[in-house]
């Protein structure tokens, strides 16, 4: 295969990518100045022109970034197993009622949750068990057990997407152990678990691969996975030994490892079938700057099909830790972390100078991504709110960290435009926030808003209309910060967070609403408080509901579920939720069929009132 054929397949192969991921900080840094944006480095991906070629840069891309204690000090492995059960489904013919759907990022890109519903069934997965719940009748229709006996499997976390007839649940590790290189390969990591669900909830096939799943997405009947897997390198760490000694040995096994530990071994089961295959060094591509520390693979499946496939995938021998989709567009973003600076060890932690490196691929067609370009802006994402495709461009924001402490951190936000296979950056609005990081954004067509903190909260608006002059418009200064925000109509913003003291401790849930139809002075209007309480949304979107028809806002709070009423002028409190033995934190989602709200916890399913919380029945989850 001629080198050109071979980036032509690389870029219509190449289903994610980015470098170095991990979660932002607990704490914040700061830095009054602007941080000087660096020279972007080369990020384009390329594909090997063989196995040996591949085998090579991988292993010297390991080889030196290998540390005393492994590859940035995380050599971990995931297990699991699942199994089988019955249940019984009777879905009606008449059109689907009104009905809630999970609250995500962008319309058109669907993304997992533990619940589900298409107005004529409820679909729950909770502790390895998937239900259906007929929301006309409020019974439950069907059962189908997916936990295994294994302690390792009990531990797992799973989530749904919902096509018509078929559920895909995805399965992923809650949990991680130290692995060697002669374990089996197959069956670990991540499993996926198609489900027909016309009549009895019946298993279709199953899918499972070598790797920590990232996160996904949907678009019609389309289902895009991205997983990242760590090389099977089979280090002896001996304590006695000193860090230059450790780090030869670990070089040692890095150079006598092959191709196989990289890349990762799946398998997939359709009724008795059962296939076994690997990522092929011709599906995989690598930026510039490869570590080889981890490699990351997006699958495609149609769950239209009566079968799950292998996947198609893809591979990219970098890291990612945040996926963002939109219908059409899917982008992967990771940290890059300077090799003279240290890596964060096993507890964590990020090095002075992280940047973000963000890959784009075109998804409006069935089948694999097809690679677009990349990019890097300094700085680290909260979350995939932090980025937002609008008019053909993608706006980053980002916290960069101080070389000297937290006094000296700020953030920014970039716009980046694709020019051939580079994502440019165009336009910028830095010195957001000094000493403190970003804790939520929202980016709502041409305006975006950015809340950073400390000790007070920013909420920060901006005016992006023009990509090439982005611009702050207003900063509104009160106590607490909002770790979610969500649009409302006529103008107004709905923050979910913590109050806080002066001093920055955190007080309790806070619920504000903000009129932001003046960009140059954004005001609360209102505000919800419940002392020394926290809510789910604060960490996950997917907890949140709104009704715009009627105001009502369903939150998780604490043990139960707070309904709220929010008007253009107000907060109130309609009545609360819970659910019989729910401990604090497991009652967190809410949703809306035909006038009725469903709550969702591991004991059960609840119908209650919208208006005022009161019960209309309980469904057992035994």
């Amino acid at each position: 295969m001629t080198r050109g054929t071979h980036l032509a397949a690389a870029g219509a192969l190449a289903a994610l990518a980015l470098l170095a991921g991990s979660g932002p900080p607990a704490a914040a840094p700061t830095a009054p100045d602007a941080p000087a944006a660096p020279a972007p480095p080369e990020t384009r991906l390329v594909g090997y022109e063989s196995c040996g070629e591949a085998l090579a840069g991988l292993r010297a891309a390991a080889g030196a970034a290998v540390g005393p204690w492994g590859l940035n000090d995380r050599d971990v492995a995931w297990v699991a197993k699942a199994g089988t059960g019955e249940a019984r489904l009777d879905v009606a013919a008449a059109p689907a009622p009104e009905h809630s759907t999970t609250n995500v990022h962008e319309v058109g890109a669907d993304e997992p949750d533990l619940v589900k519903t298409d107005g004529r069934r409820i679909v729950t997965i909770s502790q390895g068990v998937l239900r259906v719940t007929d929301p006309a009748t409020r019974r439950t229709t069907g059962r189908l057990d997916l936990a295994d006996d294994n302690l390792v499997d009990q531990h797992r976390e799973r989530s749904l997407l919902l096509h018509r007839d078929r559920a895909l649940v995805l399965s992923g590790p809650g949990g991680m152990r130290f692995r060697t290189a002669d374990e089996q390969a197959t069956g670990e990591g991540t499993r996926l678990t198609l489900v027909d669900l016309t009549t009895t909830p019946a298993v279709l096939g199953t899918y499972s691969i070598d790797g920590a799943l990232i996160d996904a997405r949907q678009s019609g009947a389309t289902a895009r996975v991205a997983v990242r897997s760590d090389p099977r390198l089979d280090f002896r760490l001996d304590p006695r030994a000193g860090d230059a000694e450790r780090i030869a040995a670990n070089r040692s096994v890095i150079a006598s490892a092959p191709i196989d530990a990289w890349l990762p071994a799946y398998e997939w089961s359709a009724g008795q079938e059962r296939h076994h295959g690997r990522v092929g060094c011709e599906r995989l591509s690598r930026p510039a700057d490869a570590t080889g520390t981890s490699l990351v693979t997006v699958l495609s499946f149609d769950l239209a099909a009566e079968r799950i496939g292998d996947g198609d995938p893809v591979s990219v021998a970098a890291d990612a830790a945040t996926l963002y989709g939109t219908a059409n567009s899917l982008w992967l973003a990771g940290e890059r972390r300077p090799v003279d600076r240290p890596r964060p060890n096993f507890w964590g932690g990020r090095p002075a100078e992280v940047s973000t490196v963000i890959h784009q691929f075109d998804i409006a067609n069935p089948g694999p991504p097809r690679y677009l370009a990349s990019g890097s802006v300094p700085g680290w994402l909260v979350n995939q709110y932090a980025l937002s495709e609008w008019q053909g461009d993608l706006r980053v924001a980002t916290t960069v960290d101080g070389a000297r402490g937290r006094s000296t951190s700020e953030s920014a936000v970039y716009v980046l435009r694709r020019q051939g296979g580079t994502l440019q950056q165009v336009g910028a609005v830095s010195g957001l926030g000094p000493g403190e990081r970003i804790h939520s954004v929202r980016f709502l067509g041409g305006i975006g808003y950015v809340v950073t903190f400390r000790q007070t909260d920013p909420l920060y608006a901006l005016d992006l209309t023009d990509p090439t002059k982005p611009r702050v418009t207003g900063e509104l200064k009160i106590t607490g910060y909002s770790a979610y925000l969500h649009p409302l109509p006529d103008g107004r913003l709905l923050g979910v967070g913590q109050e806080a003291d002066r001093r920055g401790r955190t007080q309790g849930l806070q619920v504000s609403l903000f009129d932001v139809r003046d960009p140059a002075r954004p005001l609360r209007l209102d505000r919800y408080h419940v002392p020394r309480a926290w809510s789910a949304v604060e960490f996950d979107p997917h907890a949140f509901l709104y009704h715009p028809e009627t105001g009502l806002v369903a939150l998780p709070v604490d043990r139960g579920v707070r309904l709220l009423r929010v008007t253009a002028t107000g907060i109130g409190e309609l009545g609360q939720v819970t659910h019989p033995g729910v401990g604090e934190g497991t009652l967190n989602r809410a949703v809306l069929v035909d006038g009725t709200l469903w709550t969702v916890s591991a004991a059960g399913l609840r119908a209650s009132d919208p208006t005022n919380g009161r019960s209309l029945a309980w469904l057992p989850a035994t």
